[in-house]
Order: C-alpha cells, then structure tokens, then sequence
C-alpha cells in the first residue's frame, strides 16, 4: 500500500514500524540508547533502535530536535512518518538526516509493519 503525503527530510528509508497513538515528547521522552523512557507512552520500555517511529505530531521543548539529532548520531533511528509535523521534529530531524514524510494516514500502519519511508518524494509505501 502506497501512501502520499508530503516530504519533511529527505532520504530514503526502510524498517519496521513502531507505533504511537499518541503526541511524542522527545525531551523526556526517550533515552539516548533509544529506549522509550515516558512512563504514560504506550511504548514505554521499547526501543527505537532500526526502526521507523510512527506518531501523530511531536510535543514539548525545542530540546527535542537535539535529541532527535542525537539519536540520528548515534544511528538510532532510522525514519519518523508523522500525521502532521511541527518544526521541533522537523529540525532534528533535517539536522539528523532523518527521512520524514508527514500528512499520511498514520492509522493505516501497524507496529511491525516494514514500511519504506521516502522522504525525496513524499511516500511512505507499507509492505
């Protein structure tokens, strides 16, 4: 299944998908080994590490685009796909390299999907 939406950062991308229902904080929210650290996250206690991280739009402080850069450093987190991007996630990720497409229909991808993010043209295909 191909999904349009449209290009935040670019590259290309592939991996399996984690999910999250839910507003991410990065600030907080996970740890620099990848780890999903906020105790109210659904996800708490799973890890980013190789993965394309799948959640509605990004919340809190701006120190969020340096953790989200951090994790691309350290090559953590492969791609975001976002129902709708703020600039926090859309700075650390184009500081990281971080392949991002937003304005999808992020309910249609399930946690262990592999899905291609494709952050040149704007398409997230779900396979």
């Amino acid at each position: 299944m191909e999904l349009k939406g449209r290009s935040i950062s670019k590259g290309i991308t592939e991996g399996i998908a984690i999910v999250s229902k839910e507003p991410f904080s990065f600030l907080g929210g996970v740890n620099e080994e990848g780890i999903i650290i906020d105790k109210n996250s659904e996800l708490y206690g799973e890890s980013l590490k190789n993965k394309i991280f799948v959640f509605p739009y990004g919340k809190g402080s701006t120190v969020g685009s340096y953790v989200i850069y951090g994790l691309a450093k350290r090559g953590i987190l492969k791609g975001i796909i976002n129902k709708e991007c703020e600039p926090i996630v859309a700075t650390g990720a184009i500081l990281g390299k971080i392949p991002l497409v937003d304005k999808v229909d992020i309910e249609k991808i399930k946690n262990g999907d592999r899905v291609v993010v494709d952050g040149n043209s704007g398409v997230v295909i779900i396979k």
